[in-house]
């Protein structure tokens, strides 16, 4: 059974159609990159499987079954906005995060804090935009879930830090979890991948096993989807 599946899936919001025909599988144990220029449909796929919408019509499945409160146990969401009360410190986000969640980690936290340069007692409205972003990437990554989900989780830092980060993604999810990251920047995140999913006005124009589309083409993902996207 797949981990995650659409089935022809529209999303319309009033008469505009923002999703058409969406199909694609997620099989347990892979790193998805979900490509696309911004505004194209990547955030609604990812508010579908995470339950923050309803399709319009087809079906989305989480282990077999609709999202809902099952799933949301068995997935670790990072969105593209910050979601924390900035009026909190980090030691408290982490008992938050120990209260809400059974499978946080709090030692694994504590020493990606560490890693990242960050202070448990920092308040997090004197935090930069790339701190916040940090922060929320090592709650993600904490959580002992079978699904990460990363929305843009490489935007507001550095391309050194982009690097730790994603070595800190691949050394830190379970065996048989998978991730998914949506992102415009193809080239920081092509070595982790194993399958691509490039989404197109909403539409999904191409879903392949990474090193196989390498392969057929003798291309990087990065210059197939400058092609594909006429960058």
């Amino acid at each position: 059974m797949s981990l995650v599946e659409f089935k022809n899936v529209y999303k319309s919001f009033d008469e505009k159609t923002v999703l058409k025909d969406v199909s694609f599988t997620i099989e347990k144990g892979k790193i998805v990159g979900l490509l696309g220029k911004n505004g194209m449909g990547k955030t609604t796929i990812i508010k579908l499987m995470n339950d923050l919408l309803t399709p319009t019509s087809g079906k989305v499945l989480v282990n077999g079954k609709k999202p809902g409160v099952e799933s949301k146990r068995s997935i670790s969401y990072l969105p593209e906005r910050t979601y924390l009360d900035k009026s909190m410190t980090v030691n408290q986000v982490f008992k938050y995060f120990m209260d809400f969640y059974d499978d946080f980690n709090l030692e694994k936290a504590k020493k990606l804090l560490i890693d990242l340069n960050l202070e448990i007692d920092a308040r997090l409205n004197k935090m930069s935009k790339g701190m916040l972003e940090k922060l929320q990437l090592i709650l993600v990554m904490s959580r002992d879930a079978e699904l990460y989900v990363l929305d843009e989780p490489l935007g507001g830092v550095d391309p050194a830090t982009r690097d730790y980060i994603l070595d800190t993604i691949l050394s830190n999810f379970n065996e048989g979890a998978s991730v998914i990251i949506s992102t415009h920047l193809i080239s920081d995140i092509e070595r982790i991948l194993d399958h691509v999913i490039f989404v197109d006005k909403g539409e999904i124009i191409l879903s392949s096993d990474a090193d196989e589309l390498r392969g057929e083409t003798n291309e990087s993902i990065d210059e197939i989807f400058r092609r594909m996207f006429k960058c």
